[in-house]
């Protein structure tokens, strides 16, 4: 048995008798097929993100249960055809103890051990820089020859 959430937005036109009898009928959906509700949380008349078929107000409802895989299915699908639920969604929960193993975490890069012999700095052949030659004056630069 798997742990699901549903959360589904019921149009506020219906009436308040209306509503809390479309909310038990599929909580007995999930109990007929198997499932266990833990728990139905109505959030209330809430504004929403944006307007769907013009209706910019919906009345949200939270349920978490327990069931098998193909209870999540037939509730979608009832969500779907009925006409006073604008938008609904179910999710599986995930368990506390996952079959996926967390991958190890790396070290950082770190710099090479004081142990390993660390090489004497190359002293490379440095021939010998020849003096500059001193920088042409105005005197020994040759004018232009005159035509």
């Amino acid at each position: 048995m798997n742990k699901y959430e549903v959360i589904y937005i019921i149009d506020t036109a219906m009436e308040e008798g209306a509503r809390k009898e479309l909310i038990q009928k599929f909580a007995d959906l999930i109990a007929a097929n198997g499932g266990a509700v833990e728990k139905v949380d109505e959030w209330g008349k809430r504004r929403l993100a944006y307007a769907i078929d013009y209706k910019v107000e919906g009345y949200y409802v939270l349920m978490q249960f327990t069931a098998g895989p193909d209870v999540p299915k037939e509730l979608q699908r009832n969500l779907q055809i009925n006409e006073n639920v604008i938008r609904s969604q179910v999710v599986k929960l995930l368990q506390k103890k996952s079959s996926v193993k967390p991958r190890p975490v790396r070290a950082p890069f770190a710099a090479p051990a004081a142990e390993a012999p660390v090489a004497a700095p190359v002293q490379e052949a440095v021939a010998p820089v020849a003096e500059e030659a001193p920088a042409a004056s105005a005197e020994t630069v040759a004018a232009p020859a005159e035509a």
